[in-house]
């Protein structure tokens, strides 16, 4: 296993097409399961431990702003994978850049509903205008060598140790499910006047977090 590492940092790994969309399909649904699962436990926190808190408007537990930040994070850093202090200042740098614009700009086009407000949450050391914080791009930072790490190199043996079509299979399958949940509530629930997941979870007890 460690030589196998070895092989990882060292080498890079040559994947047809379709193998390497395949790849960045279980990264988009891996990390933004990973950053549901975080902004759950972090705003438990958050509240004192007293709420709990259904982040993302989706059905499935699931945020596109992290899975987008990890293909970013994949693209810019994957090469530098030697340099992990290069990776780690890199991601940090670029999350926050994307984090803020994000927020200010669904800020902007959502009828000015903030999805995150750092002014109102704990440890916000560093905000600036409640969109970005020291503490959020230390997080993504850390994730970063999480993603370049751990979880790249595992996608890598499985795609090399699985069988071709069953891996091409289970990606596109995943990776369509999420985005379609995504996509259902964020433009077609709205053009076809359907309920989205926010009102559904809302009728069924689950809370939503949402600054004004």
């Amino acid at each position: 296993m460690k030589e196998k590492y070895k092989k990882y940092i060292n080498n890079d790994y040559c994947f047809d097409r379709s193998t390497f969309i395949a790849i960045l399909c279980l990264i988009i649904v891996i990390c933004g399961v990973f950053g549901f699962l975080y902004e759950f436990i972090f705003y438990y926190f958050n509240s004192g431990m007293t709420q709990v808190y259904w982040r993302g408007g989706n059905f499935l537990p699931w945020i596109n702003i992290y899975a987008t930040g990890a293909v970013m994070i994949f693209f810019l850093t994957y090469k530098l994978r030697k340099k992990p202090l290069y990776v780690f200042f890199i991601s940090l740098i670029s999350t926050g850049i994307l984090e803020y614009i994000s927020g200010w700009g669904m800020e902007k086009f959502n009828n000015g509903i903030k999805c995150w407000d750092y002014n109102s949450e704990i440890l916000n050391f560093g905000n600036i205008d409640g969109y970005v914080c020291l503490r959020s791009v230390l997080f993504f930072g850390i994730s970063s060598l999480l993603l370049i790490y751990i979880i790249v190199p595992f996608l890598f043996y499985l795609a090399k140790k699985m069988k071709k079509k069953t891996f091409l299979t289970l990606s596109y399958t995943l990776c369509f499910i999420f985005l379609f949940d995504e996509f259902y509530n964020l433009l077609f629930a709205r053009m076809l006047s359907l309920p989205r997941a926010s009102t559904i979870y809302k009728k069924l007890g689950f809370k939503y977090l949402y600054f004004k």
